[in-house]
């Protein structure tokens, strides 16, 4: 049997390479198949405007797209019309997987008053890219209503060093110093992912993919500071909203027997900082 996988960046990757090493066929979808490892088999498509091919025998997809561009063209081209080119192409080689799912972000839900954010909350994005977010998922559950989708907060691992960086340099700006920020690890993010599709009885249609530690990201520079032996940055705070300012929970998740490699940023800024883990291209 067969894992597709839609979006194969460094998360859909990663995804893959677990997969494999579980004895799975992986069969990755991304624009240069040539970047994917060895253990794939490759396709190189691009999903904005054209249908892959299905092989016969895929019994779960995974779609890990990732725009690219905050431009909103371009999150309509590769989340909408991605999604439906890939969708129609199962109905083409009439295949129904035994599994779907698809990686969304808790960006759609648009909460500013520090207030706690689960599965049962009404997504209400602002204008923009997270608004076409949440029309893709609408898109999937009108055509596949099995699937699952897994909001993730705000991906860091290898090679994701911006916040690193700006205690580097020194000087870092922050929304608001006392707003709540929800991250998850890149491997953590994965392994939730490999989790839902192969050891979770029947799982529920939606899941909230955040760490065990909402934090201001002003505690997170001070931390990433103190790992460094740096002193903390001067923090520019803009009094931006951006990414809201929510409490995201991962009660759901953790109910199905998922267990984190790095349930607080701390110790994931730590294995970043120690140079663990590679970011694949």
């Amino acid at each position: 049997m067969t894992v597709l996988i839609a979006g194969c960046g460094d998360l859909g990757t990663e995804v893959g390479l677990r997969l494999t090493t579980l004895g799975q066929h992986v069969v990755g979808l991304r624009r240069r198949a040539g970047l994917l490892p060895a253990a794939f088999d490759g396709q190189s498509v691009d999903l904005a405007s054209e249908k892959p091919v299905v092989p016969p025998d895929t019994d779960l997809v995974i779609v890990a797209i990732a725009a690219g561009n905050p431009d909103p063209e371009v999150y309509r081209a590769a989340y909408v019309t991605g999604l439906g080119n890939l969708l129609d192409a199962l109905d083409d080689a009439q295949v129904t997987p035994r599994r779907f799912l698809m990686v969304s972000s808790t960006a759609v839900y648009d909460v500013n008053d520090g207030s706690t954010v689960d599965e049962s909350t009404p997504a209400a994005p602002g204008p923009g890219t997270d608004s076409i977010l949440l029309e893709a998922e609408q898109l999937l559950r009108s055509r596949i209503p099995s699937a699952v989708v897994l909001r993730l907060g705000g991906i860091y691992g290898p090679g994701r060093e911006r916040l690193i960086d700006q205690v580097r340099s020194g000087r870092a700006t922050v929304g608001e110093r006392s707003r709540l920020t929800n991250r998850i690890h890149r491997d953590d993010a994965a392994a939730m992912i490999v989790h839902l599709m192969l050891r979770a009885k029947a799982p529920e249609p939606l899941y909230l993919g955040v760490d065990s530690t909402p934090v201001p990201a002003a505690e997170v520079l001070a931390f990433v500071a103190g790992e460094l032996g740096l002193p903390v940055p001067e923090i520019v705070e803009t009094g931006s909203k951006r990414g809201g300012d929510k409490r995201v929970s991962n009660r759901r998740i953790l109910e199905t027997g998922f267990s984190f490699s790095y349930p607080s940023y701390r110790e994931g800024y730590r294995a970043v900082l120690a140079g663990q883990g590679v970011r694949h291209p």
